[in-house]
């Protein structure tokens, strides 16, 4: 994929979908629901159980896990969209800032502590992980700003290095903490079994659509970044503001994910991508189409790790991967041959 010709095709193409945005959305929007249905219906057999235990069931733990996995789903994929457009590279990923080694650090720290307190009814893994991954991309845009601007390719070193350091730290830990491993293990490979799931929902679902929202408003904005930072500006954008607000919003709908469900890698890196092949390049069109489609891909791998070996369940991470792999190495291959 030669993103090194992608202005010239953008302009050229702009008016043009593949498909329409609203169709690929209808689409979308009935896949989930055809997937939300059978994710709540799946699982051990409440039949024989009192009408109490299957309100608890389907209302505490199945409803929201559903919701949660279009939550993460769609709030990583327009990350990634979001990252991508502005580094003008389509093997950006959500985590490209440093956020989910920030968020993992002290996620596996508030484990080792065994801090037990919650925040606004948040477990404090959940607030630790998503205040740690905002800190993270805190740390990394003060260190990439220089006398009032922000260099995209600093950027990307310092979030690489603020990443880095977090995975080193990260170590130290998992060795002082063989007590809690299986905890570590689990959150870090991405789950989605939470008995507060509803809290999750209330408090970083509006997280992820005001994160949505911001990104939508500069749409047009990172349209122009395509074009390149100095092309940007000569056509009337902001560059620096939309470049802050970009940022903030990509971070916080990957820290509101990592929180929510941990590690889940190639969602961010896979969805953009084939929304962009499905819609065109005009992140009008990307953004929702990104996040309806991230949130079919998350529940369909909620749903396979939940049914693929039952009793027991695999992580959600491990499942993208092995869908999100294989493309990865098919966008490589397009960009090494362009």
């Amino acid at each position: 994929m030669d993103w090194n010709g992608w202005p010239k095709r953008f302009i050229r193409n702009a008016s043009m979908r593949r498909l329409g945005s609203g169709r690929v959305l209808a689409a979308a929007a009935g896949i989930w629901a055809a997937v939300a249905v059978v994710s709540v219906m799946a699982g051990a057999d409440l039949s024989g159980v009192s009408p109490e235990i299957r309100k608890e069931v389907l209302w505490n733990l199945r409803l929201p896990r559903v919701l949660l996995a279009a939550l993460v789903g769609a709030a990583l994929s327009t990350a990634g969209a979001v990252f991508q457009g502005l580094f003008r590279n389509p093997l950006a990923d959500p985590f490209v800032i440093g956020v989910s080694g920030g968020a993992a650090l002290a996620a596996v720290l508030s484990i080792v502590l065994g801090a037990s307190a919650t925040v606004l009814g948040l477990a404090p893994v959940a607030a630790a992980a998503f205040v740690g991954g905002l800190l993270a991309a805190g740390v990394v845009y003060r260190l990439a700003r220089v006398r009032g601007r922000v260099p995209l390719p600093t950027l990307l070193l310092a979030g690489f290095a603020v990443g880095a350091l977090a995975s080193a730290f990260l170590s130290v830990l998992l060795v002082a903490a063989s007590r809690s491993w299986s905890e570590i293990v689990l959150w870090l490979m991405g789950s989605l079994a939470h008995t507060d799931a509803w809290s999750r929902l209330r408090i970083m679902g509006p997280a992820v659509v005001l994160a949505m929202g911001l990104a939508a408003i500069y749409a047009r904005d990172l349209n122009m970044f395509l074009l390149g930072e100095e092309s940007a500006r000569h056509l009337g954008v902001e560059v620096e503001r939309a470049k802050r607000m970009l940022l903030v919003a990509g971070a916080v709908a990957t820290a509101a994910a990592v929180a929510v469900g941990g590690i889940i890698g190639f969602v961010g890196l896979v969805v953009p991508n084939l929304a962009r092949a499905l819609v065109g390049p005009d992140h009008r069109d990307v953004l929702p189409v990104s996040a309806a489609a991230g949130a079919v891909l998350v529940s369909l791998a909620d749903l396979g790790a939940r049914c693929a070996a039952p009793p027991l369940e695999l992580p959600i991470g491990a499942i993208t991967a092995l869908a999100g792999a294989p493309f990865f190495l098919w966008v490589l291959r397009r960009k090494a041959r362009s």
